[in-house]
């Protein structure tokens, strides 16, 4: 019975030091799972704020903080990406075959499709931020705006 470390070539020492090197990523997809507990955090806490002044407050701002908590899902997602397909593409195989939780987009998930599915959510985050903005302008020039004119321009 052949032993299974001789019928694989080693690798010379600096390939192999460069090839263990993406585990130096593990502590960032980490740190990111952390960033996604913060905002779990933040989305309870502004869903309760919501809860609680409901009736004190009026549409708009209630389109707001929605609009706010959307834009907290989009991020979620953002990380989840980036965490899962991340760690996919450059770490490791997760070894999900078959499992039934698996999402779809992770069976063809290499950097090409993860950078496109990144920019995709950027771009769902950035119409989140504009349309905040636009709810806010009709407010410009009053003692309460949070925008200058200048501001929304640069922002469209």
């Amino acid at each position: 019975m052949a032993d299974l470390q001789h019928d694989r070539p080693r690798l010379a020492i600096l390939p192999a030091l460069i090839f263990s090197s993406r585990w130096l990523q593990l502590p960032l997809y980490l740190g990111l799972i952390v960033a996604q507990g913060v905002y779990v955090f933040l989305f309870i806490k502004e869903l309760w704020h919501l809860v609680e002044t409901a009736t004190k407050i009026t549409e708009q701002q209630i389109m707001l903080v929605v609009l706010g908590l959307i834009d907290v899902v989009m991020i979620s997602n953002l990380l989840i990406m980036v965490i899962v397909g991340g760690y996919e593409t450059f770490v490791s195989r997760l070894r999900l075959e078959g499992h039934p939780d698996q999402p779809e987009w992770l069976s063809h998930v290499n950097a090409s499709v993860l950078k496109i599915k990144l920019a995709m959510a950027i771009i769902g985050i950035s119409s989140i931020h504009l349309l905040r903005t636009f709810i806010e302008a009709g407010g410009l020039g009053g003692p309460k705006a949070n925008f200058t004119e200048a501001a929304v321009m640069w922002q469209t």
